[in-house]
């Protein structure tokens, strides 16, 4: 990736988390900034680099900057509520994203049907597919929500639904792990790779069914299948991946990602319980929250971006503990309380800018 479009990505995604901790400064009750919060990293971000990650090209095509334009046209203006614009925009974006997914792969999803077909590529191929239904349906939740009202559930909001551009991100950093399990796709081994696939793409979105429909005994179950599967990615990504510096960052996101499983069932069974109060948990739920977008997702973003650079230098231990630190309690924290949101953009601001420009000459020692 080009200097510019590490410039651009950096200052985007340093911008994205300043949005989300507005709210302790500045309470609004009109608009949602953690809304505003989540579409800059999850789709301008997220879903651009995933484009380009998917069209591999040195320079950003028309595709991808068209984009890139048109999902800021979105969050702004799904930000300020006006919807109009944001269903249009959404329709745009649909197409642009499956005009690369068909080009990388084909109309119809077939390869995920077939054992030969490496499950990097399925993986890859999945995250487009969940960013252009998920941009189809948070449109059609607008529809439904602002003008026509064929449906009235508690979870069926845009709130709700913008989480979902989330899902595009996890799929493509698991592409990443599995491209390093290259060797063990020939091998029997490979049928592990393939139930993970299964689980985790079918199960994320058998979970997203229960969560709209409040089912939590079924929401258990599900995540329960979702944390062993993760589980056994990492069991084969740490057994079987080449050792190179890469490895580290993934490894750091996939132990965040088993954190998310676990403090995910841990909101669950709070849901649960007698005399739940929300408010009381807030803080398990940013959490859960940060430690997904600002920590596994980021450590992909991040691998993506600086893919053809690697190795490159710097003390990954230092990096990935200061990861941790602001992903699991700086950011929280800075949701109640200011100074913290301080620290936190402080401390992304660093791992971003020491993750998209530390240097990538001379010899380094990977530790």
């Amino acid at each position: 990736m080009n200097i510019k479009l590490k410039i651009l990505f950096s200052i985007l995604m340093i911008t994205a988390l300043i949005f989300g901790f507005i709210q302790v400064y500045f309470p609004a009750d009109n608009y949602s900034f953690e809304r505003l919060h989540i579409f800059l990293f999850n789709l301008c971000s997220g879903g651009t680099i995933l484009l380009y990650y998917t069209q591999g090209k040195l320079k950003a095509s028309k595709t991808v900057r068209l984009f890139f334009a048109g999902s800021l046209v979105y969050a702004f203006s799904a930000f300020f509520k006006i919807y109009p614009i944001t269903i249009i925009i959404s329709f745009l974006l649909f197409v642009l994203v499956e005009k690369i997914r068909i080009e990388k792969f084909s109309f119809l999803p077939m390869q995920f049907f077939k054992s030969k077909e490496s499950v990097s590529e399925k993986f890859h191929q999945a995250s487009l597919l969940c960013l252009s239904i998920g941009i189809i349906m948070a449109s059609l939740v607008i529809l439904n929500n602002e003008y026509f009202k064929f449906v009235t559930m508690d979870k069926l909001t845009l709130n709700t639904f913008f989480l979902g551009f989330s899902f595009p991100l996890s799929l493509i950093t698991l592409s990443l792990v599995f491209s390093m399990l290259k060797q063990v796709e020939e091998s029997s081994t490979k049928i592990l790779m393939e139930v993970c696939f299964w689980t985790i793409t079918l199960g994320v979105i058998i979970f997203f069914g229960f969560i709209l429909f409040e089912r939590f005994i079924p929401q258990i179950f599900v995540t329960f299948a979702l944390f062993f599967a993760v589980t056994t990615v990492f069991f084969l990504y740490y057994k079987f991946a080449d050792n190179i510096q890469q490895k580290s960052f993934l490894t750091s996101g996939i132990v965040f990602l088993i954190f998310t499983a676990v403090t995910g069932i841990a909101y669950i069974f709070f849901q649960m319980s007698p005399g739940y109060d929300p408010q009381k948990t807030k803080w398990l739920l940013h959490m859960h929250v940060f430690a997904s977008l600002y920590g596994w997702n980021l450590c992909g973003l991040s691998v993506i971006c600086r893919f053809d650079d690697f190795p490159i230098k710097l003390h990954s231990p230092t990096v990935i503990l200061m990861h941790w630190l602001t992903a699991i309690v700086l950011a929280p924290l800075g949701v109640f309380y200011g100074w913290f949101a301080v620290l936190a953009v402080i401390g992304y601001s660093f791992i971003i800018l020491t993750l998209f420009f530390s240097g990538n000459k001379g010899k380094f020692q990977n530790e």
